[in-house]
């Protein structure tokens, strides 16, 4: 499987595929028994988050409550975590910087909140993801991956989401999009990859509907 610049890749798939596990093996969350992976044409062993942060991947993982927010930090200190993290202890990012990048990002992304020190969990689901989104825009990653992100998030900002993996891809990003609604995967992506029972069993171009997907994941394709 291939994701380019400038392109939305979707993953389409029941409950079980393998959506996920194949997020968190790309991320260095998980260690992957077959295959290979490649960044840059480069052959890359992800072994960490830490090393996936370092070489320019981002992941919106699929429970933003358990592993995407901080509920206790602030939006600022939320938004500049994996900017640190890919500096290392050192060069400290000051308060300063964290206070311009957050300013940036909340307006950028029309995040609502009634300050940038205000906590995570304070702000509403549609918010908190956005939050997270920022985090991941500041490194300006090579390859963001999106896991289920407008899970629990209201229809404003659902679509306020997907306008804005629309506007990545068009300025160059290459974004891994999964959802368990078919109808968001089908509407967003360039190329659908099917999964079944952690294998891909094929790929539908961009305007195919959700009935081809499911048709394809039953075998009927």
């Amino acid at each position: 499987m291939k994701v380019r610049r400038g392109e939305v890749v979707g993953l389409g798939g029941l409950l079980g595929s393998g959506r996920t596990e194949l997020a968190r093996l790309l991320f260095g969350l998980e260690r992957r028994d077959a295959g290979s992976l490649r960044l840059r044409g480069e052959p890359v062993g992800m072994d960490s988050p830490a090393q996936a942060i370092r070489l320019g991947l981002g992941l919106c993982p699929e429970d933003r409550k358990a592993e995407g927010i901080i509920a206790e930090l602030s939006v600022r200190e939320n938004i500049a975590l994996a900017l640190q993290a890919r500096q290392g202890l050192w060069p400290f990012i000051s308060k300063a910087q964290q206070i311009a990048l957050a300013h940036h990002y909340v307006a950028a992304l029309g995040i609502k909140t009634a300050s940038i020190e205000t906590p995570m969990g304070q702000l509403s689901g549609g918010n908190q993801q956005k939050a997270v989104l920022a985090r991941w825009l500041a490194i300006q990653p090579c390859l963001l991956i999106l896991d289920e992100p407008t899970r629990g998030v209201d229809v404003a900002a659902k679509q306020e989401i997907m306008n804005e993996i629309l506007s990545l891809a068009q300025a160059g990003m290459a974004v891994l999009f999964i959802s368990s609604e078919m109808e968001e995967v089908v509407r967003v992506s360039d190329r659908i990859v099917v999964l079944r029972d952690h294998e891909k069993v094929g790929e539908l171009p961009a305007g195919s509907s959700d009935h081809a997907v499911y048709a394809m994941i039953a075998g009927q394709a």
